[in-house]
């Protein structure tokens, strides 16, 4: 005995869609009964959407003043308005080449020497076969990042003291001269990049250690029974694995290129490493809280968002023409 099945072509009529799809255009009034059966859950949301309202959005307000001559006493409203004429004066002055040229440098470097890493220390701790080792040396490398940033400065200072740092009293055993690396400007950027690296590479490295975890462990069983080492498959199994994680970092990192640690270059930042340690962000420091120049220092920073947003749109348009992982 055999069964026909009929498809619904045959009996012309339409198959049954899911719910979801049946209703494309569901009713307003509906929808909102249902969301009011999940209140808790929008109670729960509403500090977050507040606290973002309140310190993300709210200041974009005062954004205003980067085009006003701005006077406390007139408020944002009662400034005169001067258009673009403090954005011409950063322009025009003496200091925006140097400027522009520091926090690029700076900013570039930590990127193409920062940035490969955390994947690299992820593809290495990712082959231990120990457990336990590597948990042991997940915690040591990703221990620093919990270090404050004006720790972290203070030992820079004190571990390369001309007088007492260890770094100086290793270069005159071996018959060297003590170097006043904190005072010297080619030194700030190789300090200043070092020091991040050791600082923030093991916190990130958890990123791509998890992305490698969600990869497909039969494709690494496959490559062995093809006899395929750990360098082969590191190179064809592992890295275009976490290579979509790799390209949507790369692009927020581009989109931040001209945002710096402020915290931590002014701390580094002496008298005499200025003509490389001086950057955007010191800058507006400066002026904005120093010499009160608010406007002037509102219209600097906002400068600044402006060339990461252009950044990071044409950096997501040359990924997605690339065919690769994007924000949107």
């Amino acid at each position: 005995m055999t069964t026909k099945i009929t498809t619904p072509a045959e009996t012309g009529k339409q198959p049954r869609r899911p719910f979801l799809t049946r209703h494309p255009r569901r009713n307003l009034k509906t929808e909102f009964r249902r969301a009011l059966r999940s209140w808790q859950l929008y109670v729960l949301l509403t500090p977050a959407l507040v606290s973002v309202l309140v310190f993300k959005y709210w200041p974009m307000y005062g954004a205003q003043i980067a085009f006003r001559d701005y006077n406390p006493a007139d408020g944002f409203a009662g400034s005169p308005w001067v258009g673009l004429e403090h954005f011409e004066r950063f322009i025009n002055s003496f200091q925006f080449e140097r400027l522009i040229a520091n926090t690029l440098t700076l900013n570039a470097l930590g990127l193409l020497i920062a940035f490969p890493v955390p994947i690299i220390l992820a593809l290495i701790v990712n082959q231990l076969q120990s457990e336990r080792f590597k948990k042991f040396t997940q915690t040591v490398l990703y221990s620093p990042s919990f270090i404050s940033v004006v720790v972290v400065v203070g030992m820079i200072y004190l571990l390369f003291s001309p007088r007492s740092g260890i770094v100086n009293n290793a270069i005159t055993v071996f018959g060297g001269d003590p170097v006043f690396f904190m005072g010297s400007a080619e030194w700030f950027r190789p300090l200043y990049i070092g020091s991040d690296i050791w600082q923030n590479a093991g916190f990130s490295m958890i990123v791509y250690l998890a992305a490698l975890t969600a990869i497909d462990p039969s494709l690494h069983e496959a490559a062995r029974v093809d006899g395929a080492n750990k360098w082969q498959r590191i190179r064809h199994i592992d890295i275009p694995g976490i290579l979509p994680v790799i390209t949507i970092l790369f692009i927020l990192a581009i989109g931040n290129l001209f945002n710096l640690g402020f915290e931590k270059v002014l701390l580094m930042q002496t008298d005499l490493n200025l003509p490389t340690s001086e950057v955007i962000q010191t800058y507006v420091y400066q002026a904005g809280l120093k010499q009160a120049q608010f406007s002037y220092s509102a219209a600097i920073g906002l400068f600044n968002s402006l060339i990461n947003m252009v950044l990071l749109l044409t950096f997501n348009w040359v990924a997605k023409r690339a065919g690769q992982s994007t924000l949107w």
